[in-house]
């Protein structure tokens, strides 16, 4: 039996999520398959999926490999309370995730999602502090223009203004280091040479507010929904150095960079900078099942479990779905599919070619800017009018050309998926070239 209607019986009654919610009902782009790099539209036409979907299909779309997993999953055990009690995948996903994070970073608490793994990494930091009798420890340090989800104290650390403006003050006491993209890194491909000094911010906020008042200072390694922000030389090292002096937790949101997206497993891989937490989702699961974790070094893990009586609760957060029996069938069998096809490895082949083709836009005369590294990029375009009027404009054009990326604002957001082979970076860019000109 079909549930799912072939064209929506009507478009009022959802409120969509960072949506033009009257634009879209007036012109809707309605999806209706998914297979390897294409989605299909309710018209029969082929989309190539330049962004992933939103960053988190790296394996392509339709794989059967977890829809069978997933089925199986649901037919075996459809649900269990992960408050007191356990079953076999969610642990076994657990070692399959500690197998590949970097350094002690072995630990691993699951969420439903990147804002809800944020929430947790920052909670986990302010038990940290209080169980080592520090509970002084209180604030938070994030970044200008960084995004890390959309509850309350990932938008306390974030910064980008749109997200923030409509929803009050946020937690009490936050700190935020300036963004990192400076004119002269304008179209440098990489790491830029300059700006490692901006992380002497973190200083700052200790001889302003003191040291014993700061519990951690999260930052994305690549700043990747505000416009793909690759950290200059030396910024990251100089962040870590600041925290190992003046015991602050040093967190990666790696919902983006994680599994890949960078070349190698994670970011903190990649800058060769090892945090006390990372964050994750997205590809987790490729995108089939909601679930974010957070990997938590030694230190901090064993700490909260010194620090509790025995048998008592030692962290007492938690979510009605972490780590459920769907979520960790899906996320099983995409390490399997990582594994077998090799899929970092691939993205590090992959990555010169991509770099190649999202640098030759450069000489379009509304490209301001580009900033790419691994499988992921940025490109700046004018303004027309108003801010993201021109960036509505693209990803209109682009969909109706049959390419779908992602638009903060007036960037486009390439970053496909990882399975993707060269004729698929040729059908991309030819077509953001071919729309991109006309402006």
């Amino acid at each position: 039996m079909n549930f799912i209607p072939p064209i929506p019986n009507s478009l009022e009654q959802h409120w969509m999520p960072f949506t033009a919610n009257r634009h879209f009902k007036a012109n809707p782009r309605i999806l209706t398959g998914a297979e390897g790099m294409y989605f299909t539209t309710d018209h029969g036409n082929k989309v190539i999926d330049g962004s992933a979907g939103l960053f988190c299909v790296a394996a392509g779309h339709g794989r059967r490999e977890i829809a069978e997993a997933v089925n199986e999953a649901l037919t075996k055990m459809d649900y269990v309370p992960p408050f007191q009690f356990g079953h076999p995948a969610s642990f076994e996903v657990a070692r399959r995730i500690a197998a590949v994070t970097p350094g002690d970073l072995d630990h691993i608490f699951f969420s439903n999602s990147g804002s809800e793994a944020v929430e947790t990494a920052l909670k986990i930091a302010l038990a940290y502090h209080k169980a080592k009798g520090e509970g002084q420890r209180l604030r938070l340090v994030g970044r200008e223009r960084a995004y890390h989800g959309v509850n309350f104290g990932g938008l306390t650390v974030a910064g980008m203004i749109n997200n923030k403006k409509a929803f009050g003050l946020g937690l009490p006491g936050a700190c935020h280091l300036r963004h990192t993209q400076l004119p002269e890194h304008n179209f440098v491909v990489g790491q830029p040479e300059t700006g490692a000094e901006l992380a002497d911010d973190l200083q700052r906020f200790v001889e302003l507010h003191g040291a014993d008042s700061i519990a951690c200072c999260i930052v994305e390694p690549i700043a990747g929904s505000t416009g793909v922000l690759v950290p200059p030389k030396g910024y990251l090292q100089r962040l870590r150095e600041i925290c190992d002096q003046h015991g602050i937790l040093l967190i990666f949101d790696e919902v983006i960079c994680g599994f890949g997206r960078t070349g190698k497993q994670f970011g903190a891989d990649s800058f060769e900078v090892m945090p006390d937490m990372v964050t994750m989702a997205k590809a987790l699961t490729n995108g089939v099942v909601p679930m974010g974790a957070v990997a938590v070094n030694d230190k901090v893990h064993q700490t909260l479990m010194d620090a509790a009586p025995e048998n008592a609760i030692e962290l007492f957060h938690g979510y009605t779905y972490s780590g459920c029996p769907v979520a960790s069938a899906a996320a099983i069998a995409t390490r399997n599919i990582f594994e077998e096809e090799k899929l970092v490895e691939r993205a590090a082949k992959m990555s010169p070619k991509f770099l190649e083709a999202l640098y030759s836009l450069k000489d379009l005369p509304v490209v301001t800017d580009i900033r790419g590294y691994g499988m992921i990029g940025g490109v700046d375009l004018a303004t027309k009018g108003s801010p993201g009027v021109r960036g509505l404009e693209v990803m209109q054009e682009l969909y109706d050309a049959g390419c779908m990326v992602k638009l903060t604002g007036d960037c486009v957001l390439v970053s496909p998926p990882l399975v993707c082979e060269e004729n698929h970076l040729d059908e991309i860019f030819t077509k953001l070239r071919g729309v991109l000109t006309k402006h």
